[in-house]
């Protein structure tokens, strides 16, 4: 079954499923919409007493409902001034060291620091041997992603990709899996050094927003790149708040410089994760 689940995803159009699939979840039919809502809660057994609007019916549409907004006090962010918080509901992937240029994927798998950023040499030097977390967001979770500290933007690349399905069985048997699919490279400087905060598309995934430059639809053929430094609108974000967001479920990943994060020695592969709790710690000194 998990091979022909593999097999499955090489040969579906992956972006033209996607694609439908987001046009389906912008449905504004009251009917469709609402059947399409309480499916999905009765099916992973969403929790709507967490959402800021409990009443399934309220929400314009799928996507609406997807990506919901939660109530002030369900997710505190530890106030620790040297805490990484952790940027998204879910469970760690994977969580370690970046060794050689190659980050662990699972299994019998890694994939290339330098593929990840898109072939930036310079961003990938920032992070040569530092750390990561892949916290996978599964159908059930809140899918807006928050900063781990607050930063100044430096820039974000979108790197169009392929949308394999990012559970557990395809991180074990598709190669490079994160450095394939279409991603978002967002990069920050905070007071731990550089930081990115990198959002992965996957299958049935119908879009990737960030808070300040929406959803870049229909998406680029080759990678876009803008860079926020040099400009008059600085972005600067406090730990905690939101960054982003996914349509359908997916993966954030986190990287750190060398000696930069000690994460939680908790966190480990399937580790179930919960916005704004204790990732790690920066180090000092």
């Amino acid at each position: 079954m998990k091979i022909a689940f593999i097999i499955l995803q090489y040969l579906v159009p992956q972006h033209l499923l996607s694609r439908l699939v987001g046009k389906l979840a912008e449905t504004d039919i009251p009917w469709l919409k609402d059947l399409l809502i309480s499916r999905f809660i009765k099916q992973y057994r969403v929790n709507m007493d967490e959402a800021k609007d409990p009443d399934p019916r309220h929400y314009a549409n799928f996507n609406a409902f997807f990506t919901r907004a939660l109530k002030s006090d369900a997710r505190p962010i530890c106030e620790d001034a040297d805490a990484i918080a952790c940027p998204a509901d879910g469970a760690i992937s994977q969580i370690g060291k970046i060794t050689g240029g190659r980050i662990f994927q699972a299994k019998g798998q890694d994939y290339s620091l330098l593929a990840l950023l898109g072939g930036d040499r310079e961003a990938a030097a920032l992070f040569e041997n530092g750390s990561f977390a892949t916290v996978y967001l599964s159908p059930r979770d809140y899918h807006r992603v928050h900063m781990p500290l607050s930063g100044t933007l430096r820039s974000m690349s979108y790197i169009p990709g392929a949308l394999f399905s990012v559970n557990t069985t395809t991180a074990e048997n598709v190669q490079g899996l994160f450095a394939r699919n279409e991603r978002a490279v967002c990069l920050f400087d905070t007071e731990a050094g550089p930081m990115a905060l990198i959002l992965v598309g996957a299958m049935i995934v119908a879009g990737i927003e960030t808070v300040w430059d929406g959803q870049i639809a229909p998406p680029p053929k080759g990678i876009k790149t803008t860079d926020y430094s040099q400009g008059a609108r600085e972005i600067h974000l406090q730990k905690g708040e939101e960054m982003g967001r996914f349509k359908l479920g997916s993966t954030a990943i986190v990287l750190f410089a060398k000696d930069k994060a000690d994460w939680h020695e908790r966190f480990q592969a399937t580790t179930p994760t919960r916005l704004g709790e204790i990732l790690g710690r920066i180090k000092t000194g």
